[in-house]
């Protein structure tokens, strides 16, 4: 049996060879020289995602990736929240009720946002667009109808309302909240969505 002393001894040799085994790296038991660093997160901008677009044909019966999932730039003075995914719940067309078996009762659409920029998917598109009343940052994209007639559209923020004018079409096209309720309104026709 080895005595105590000698045991211990070994022991005391090994920690106090440590550091010089490192070979100028740090030590299992160093202590720290400067303080602590803190990383910042980046913030992503909506300029720093590209642009989507409706694929030819729709996107079909499945919903793309969000567009806008990584950005973090806040939105800008005077936007409305309208972030979600919503679905009809009611519809009306000059006031009076659609019909229960209509297909705008099937529509859902998701609304993303990030600095002046929203993106709309529903009903097979992508219209993604800059917020700031001008065409050549507006939606540049096909009708929902049939996928391939271009269209152009001017958004804006007005007093809470997001609203869309086609160029050269005498239509809005607006979005607004009611409560917990979407409100999207075009060509005389009244939806009430809620997040789903």
């Amino acid at each position: 049996m080895i005595p105590r002393w000698i045991a211990v001894l070994a022991v005391a040799s090994v920690l106090l060879a440590l550091p010089a085994c490192a070979d100028n790296q740090e030590s299992a038991v160093s202590t720290p020289t400067s303080k602590p660093t803190t990383t910042t997160a980046k913030l992503v901008m909506a300029d720093d995602i590209p642009v989507a677009h409706t694929p030819t044909g729709g996107y079909g019966d499945t919903f793309p990736e969000p567009i806008l999932t990584t950005c973090t730039e806040p939105l800008v003075a005077g936007a409305p929240d309208l972030r979600g995914t919503w679905k009809t719940v009611a519809a009306e067309k000059g006031g009076v009720p659609v019909p229960a078996d209509s297909k705008v009762y099937r529509h859902v659409q998701r609304v993303e946002q990030c600095g002046n920029r929203l993106v709309v998917t529903g009903g097979g598109v992508i219209h993604d667009m800059r917020v700031d009343g001008t065409a050549e940052n507006g939606v540049h994209d096909v009708l929902e109808s049939d996928y391939t007639t271009p269209i152009v559209v001017v958004a804006t923020y007005e007093n809470g309302v997001h609203v869309l004018r086609p160029v050269g079409v005498p239509v809005e096209v607006t979005r607004h909240l009611e409560g917990d309720k979407l409100i999207w309104n075009y060509l005389g026709t009244k939806v009430t969505l809620a997040r789903v």
